[in-house]
Formats: C-alpha cells, structure tokens, sequence
C-alpha cells in the first residue's frame, strides 16, 4: 500500500466533502460538502479556495455547457450558476422523492445519478433506483433494486458504465448504448471484501482502470478492466469519499475526506470508529497516471 505525493489542497476540516469535479475549460476544482451544504471551488493558479454556494445538500453534480452545474442532491435535482443559486428540476418521479448520491453525465450530455432510501428515516432502503435525464429535463428509471447508489463512470470507449452501490459492497458493470442513453447486462465488477472499506466514490483513468475511494478503508483502489486490484493508495482520512482527475495534462487525483465521523453498520467486522485520523481536507496526489476529461452535461430546463 502507498502513501507518497500527497498533499494537502485544503485544510478545512470538511464535514462531509463529496464529489470533487474538475472544470477542464476553467482549470479549478469543484466540491461539496454535503452536510453543511455548501460548495467550494479552488483555483491552482493562485491557491484560493472559496465558498460559492449553499443551500442544498449536493451529494453529486457535473459541470454543464453554458455554464453551471447540474446537481443530485438530498433535495433532489437542481440546475445552479452563482446568479440565480439553486433552480429545481425536479423533487420527486413517480412518488418517489429523489433523495440522490453521487452523478455524472454521458457523452450526450444526460445526466446520470442515483437514489438511496438507506437510513434509519428510510421507508424502504431497497427503493433506490439509477435515474438518467435527457437534456430537457425528463427523467427516467436506468435500473431499480438500489441501496445506497454511489460513484459512477464510463470506461474510455463509453461503452460499459460502472455503477456503486455501497451497502452491497459491489461495483457493477453495464452495457450502455450512448445512443439510446440505455443500459443493459448488469454484471458484478468488483464485489469488496467484508473486511475492508466500502466503495464510495469512482473515476476511470486514460488507461480504463476503475479508482474507487474507499469510505472506512483509509484508500483509494485501482481496478485493471478485469475487475482485479492493480494498485491501493492509503490515505490519511479512515473515511476516503471521492476523487477525480484534474490539473495539468489530468495528472493530478484530487481526494476528498469527511471529518465527522459517520457510524454505518456495513463498516468492516471490528472496524475501530474511534481510531485517529485526519480527516476533512481535500488532497491531491500524484502517482504518473492520467484521467480523462469527465463528460460535460447539457441540461435544460423551460422557464
């Protein structure tokens, strides 16, 4: 296990920090912390990081063309930009409010996230669904059978999508017709095993191996296309939510970490919740592998 070319981007001890995006176009880093509800950019050109929004509880969102971003979030689904805040798409789909984790779009620019229903509040944690929408706002059901939807990403050829659900320790893989914006032959990935962390976060690199952060697992995993374990980078926060690509060339794997500590019954067998650590900064790490640009969604909604 590594732990070399870290570094600290932040040193807020974020409650909950979740789903960094990098902004190709701009060359700054995006963030939420979820808990507190607030979103953060920083700009590597000049070492600021700043707070440009709150008021939603963002546990997943994307840059979108023409600026802004689109948002999964416990609310449900928003547009945002810094001068008209948070724009809702929509709260509920078929009666089922869209309490939703982690997003990303395709190469056509829909938006893709998840729900979950896990939770001691939760009338049913098996109702979460992997949700896609179409540039015009409209929503439909991808997949049903969900616990708690987690990080998603496509593989280089855009063919095959890879799809977290956290509480079955499983990442899975499908079959996705860009096209159609359909998927099919839902296959186990990776199934982690109960002993170590649960996968949270994900990215696929330039090559096509799959990054999930490890939540409880102090580590980010690299997965060959096989669904094998390449590499594992330790981490010093014992819970390791999310990371992206970004920098210069997308060299750069920036990491983020959660402060407070959350208790889970699917933690690891014996799992020390008292242990120390440092978690709640963003860090970055450089490791000599390239990312790939995330796809940019292109979502509209009538006034």
């Amino acid at each position: 296990m590594e732990q070399d070319n870290v570094a600290i981007i932040s040193d807020f001890a974020y409650l909950c920090g979740e789903t960094p995006m990098w902004d190709v176009a701009k060359g700054q880093l995006w963030w939420s912390d979820m808990l507190t509800a607030k979103l953060y950019r920083y700009d590597p050109q000049v070492g600021s990081v700043e707070q440009v929004g709150e008021g939603c509880n963002v546990s997943g969102f994307t840059m979108n063309q023409g600026g802004g971003l689109v948002c999964a979030t416990h609310q449900g689904l928003y547009l945002w930009d810094e001068e008209q805040g948070f724009q809702l798409i929509a709260d509920h789909f078929e009666g089922h409010p869209l309490r939703s984790n982690d997003a990303t779009a395709d190469g056509a620019g829909r938006f893709l996230f998840g729900t979950t229903f896990y939770g001691p509040d939760s009338p049913d944690y098996e109702l979460g669904k992997l949700y896609i929408v179409e540039k015009d706002g409209s929503i439909r059901i991808l997949d049903d059978e969900i616990h708690l939807s987690n990080g998603l990403g496509f593989s280089p050829d855009h063919q095959t999508l890879y799809y977290t659900d956290t509480v079955l320790r499983t990442i899975y893989a499908y079959d996705y017709d860009l096209e159609n914006g359909v998927v099919s032959n839902r296959r186990v990935f990776v199934k982690v095993p109960d002993h170590e962390g649960i996968p949270d976060g994900l990215t696929v690199d330039a090559e096509g191996y799959v990054w999930s952060a490890q939540w409880y697992g102090r580590c980010l995993v690299r997965y060959n296309p096989a669904g094998q374990v390449d590499r594992v980078v330790q981490t010093p926060a014992k819970q390791t939510s999310s990371l992206i690509f970004g920098g210069k060339d997308l060299m750069t794997i920036y990491v983020t970490t959660a402060a407070k500590s959350v208790t889970l019954p699917v933690a690891p067998e014996g799992y020390d919740f008292e242990a120390a650590d440092i978690g709640g900064p963003v860090y970055s790490y450089h490791l000599g592998i390239q990312g790939r640009p995330e796809y940019v969604a292109d979502i509209s909604i009538s006034k």
